[in-house]
């Protein structure tokens, strides 16, 4: 069984791509939150486990199991792997380092290292012109968005930058790997649960050694209200978006979001927090637009078709 990906996307796909930028770019809110009482790992580790307990609860109120095969749970940890606890930890080390701003830039190569990935590694995501063109322009509205500051910090680490990087390339490799459960037979609640539930337990172990959560003081409600806004709708809701979106997309399609998170932080930024928004992020956000249409074949499509009709004209003219 062969996904469509070659295609452009459906309207109910692109929103749930949109909806799923607001929940992962809603994260930085919820992060910068709870990171002033709780350390990274600690944060990652709750993010992860309360997920998978949420999901838990909801998956058999719809009539669905977690399943008992080791060659499933053995995918589910891959997933993990790959999808959270290589990339989390690469990017919370690496954000030490470097600032958020470029840590945004590096990690939205993603759809690049993705339509690398899938062309050389399946079958029926091959690279054509406009995606790539699509993801380079997509990529240069990040990089105007966030701003020269971003490559003027005093701290450009490489190793810190190197470090984001390979949590792109992680990410891309997981939306590859997190194919195989369509082909499975296993629904995107079902895939949800089981990836957080094996990160969970992953990254406690993580957590409890580089953190040692005991020795902490009592966070205050505010905290724990970041917590669960995290956990439960950036992470609980947003992975039954995520496979969904991959099951019937592709793993190309899916990666945009990593270009659309910047413009989901700053429209929130601007509508909850009042934050000014600058000439650089319309013109920014413009050049995703354009990114993402191109990608989408549907606009470079009607121009085709445009000019070929303006020159059969011509020619009826003659």
């Amino acid at each position: 069984m062969h996904m469509i990906a070659n295609r452009p996307m459906s309207a109910s796909e692109w929103t749930m791509l949109l909806g799923l930028s607001l929940l992962w770019g809603g994260s930085f809110f919820f992060t910068g939150v709870a990171l002033t009482a709780l350390p990274p790992f600690t944060l990652v580790a709750l993010r992860v486990g309360i997920a998978a307990l949420v999901l838990a609860l909801v998956l058999p109120l719809v009539g669905l199991w977690l399943p008992r095969s080791r060659r499933v749970w053995a995918a589910f940890f891959g997933m993990g792997v790959l999808n959270n606890v290589l990339p989390f930890c690469l990017i919370v080390w690496g954000q030490t380092h470097i600032a958020s701003g470029l840590a945004a830039i590096l990690n939205a190569t993603t759809p690049l290292f993705t339509v690398v990935a899938t062309h050389v590694l399946t079958s029926d995501e091959r690279m054509t012109g406009n995606r790539l063109a699509g993801v380079l322009i997509g990529l240069a509205g990040v990089i105007v968005m966030v701003g020269a500051s971003a490559f003027a910090g005093p701290s450009v680490d490489l190793l810190a930058q190197l470090a984001i990087l390979g949590a792109a390339l992680s990410y891309a490799f997981a939306a590859i790997f997190g194919r195989r459960f369509r082909r499975m037979g296993i629904p995107p609640l079902t895939t949800a649960t089981g990836q957080v539930t094996a990160s969970a337990f992953l990254l406690l172990p993580v957590a409890l050694w580089a953190d040692r959560p005991w020795t902490l003081a009592m966070p205050a409600a505010s905290v724990w209200g970041a917590v669960l806004g995290i956990a439960v709708l950036s992470t609980a809701f947003a992975y039954v978006l995520y496979f969904r979106i991959l099951t019937t997309a592709g793993a190309t399609n899916l990666m945009l979001v990593t270009l659309l998170i910047p413009v989901s932080a700053v429209l929130l930024g601007a509508v909850v927090l009042g934050e000014r928004l600058e000439p650089r992020h319309g013109l920014g956000m413009a050049l995703i637009a354009c990114g993402l249409a191109a990608i989408d074949d549907r606009l470079p499509n009607a121009f085709r078709a445009w000019r070929s009709e303006a020159r059969t004209g011509r020619v009826r003219d003659l």
